[in-house]
């Protein structure tokens, strides 16, 4: 699929490399845990309460793919990578506000949201660091649960 990227779940979720407890000594020292993840457009601002992520797909299979990761993976943690030259610059855990997932006829829009000022300002401080980490070439990755649903090549 052209439209879609591999990604290294464990390198997002800052497992690195570890060993699994139990590993034989014939066992090689890392098992890649490798997932493909859509390759969208995402479009990040901010809006009343917090910020508003759009994912949107050009092509309809990967634009499937992400609504269906999206609709399994709703409810879970909401968090952005950006990596940079397969490093990661920053990663933002949405935590503090309530994260809402609403398809789109070209993928998906998650709207995070907080009524405490203290966090709305988290949230859309977020929403500047990512903004200049997508300007200055990074790639992002919105996940889901730990799990990528959407990757953006800016």
């Amino acid at each position: 699929m052209a439209t879609s990227m591999m990604m290294d779940r464990a390198s997002m979720t800052g497992m690195g490399n570890a060993m699994p407890m139990g590993m034989g000594a014939g066992m090689p020292a890392s098992m890649p845990n490798m997932v493909m993840v859509p390759r969208c457009t995402m479009k990040m601002e901010k809006c009343t309460g917090g910020m508003k992520i759009t994912c949107m797909c050009d092509d309809p299979t990967a634009c499937t793919m992400m609504q269906n990761l999206c609709t399994m993976m709703a409810g879970g943690m909401c968090s952005v990578a950006c990596m940079l030259n397969g490093m990661m610059v920053c990663c933002c855990n949405l935590t503090m506000g309530a994260c809402k997932v609403e398809m789109t006829k070209d993928g998906c829009c998650v709207t995070c949201t907080s009524g405490d000022k203290a966090c709305c300002d988290m949230i859309q401080g977020c929403c500047d660091c990512m903004t200049a980490c997508m300007k200055a070439g990074c790639t992002c990755c919105l996940m889901m649960g730990g799990t990528p649903v959407c990757c953006c090549m800016c």
